[in-house]
């Protein structure tokens, strides 16, 4: 059986090639509907461009404090136990 995370993002992926191919049956395509919401590729790049020079530094911070507390706890769990369990 599938994880539920990939049976969901597999659901999304067959939901958006359905719906993908009925708006290009009816000649919609992506710039169209770009053009009408106001952006462009560059914006949608520059978009992209600032959220990850935002995103990195917070992650690397995060994950600076986060991983030590996880290995800690990792390694003081009792032996013998599952994850599953």
């Amino acid at each position: 059986m599938l994880h539920p995370l990939v049976r969901t993002l597999v659901k999304i992926a067959v939901a958006s090639l359905i719906v993908g191919s009925v708006l290009a049956h009816f000649g919609i395509t992506a710039e169209m509907l770009m053009k009408e919401m106001g952006l462009s590729f560059e914006r949608i790049e520059e978009l992209a461009r600032r959220g990850l020079a935002w995103a990195a530094p917070n992650l690397l911070l995060g994950s600076m404090i986060i991983l030590p507390v996880w290995f800690v706890i990792y390694l003081f769990r009792p032996p013998g136990r599952s994850s599953s369990e």
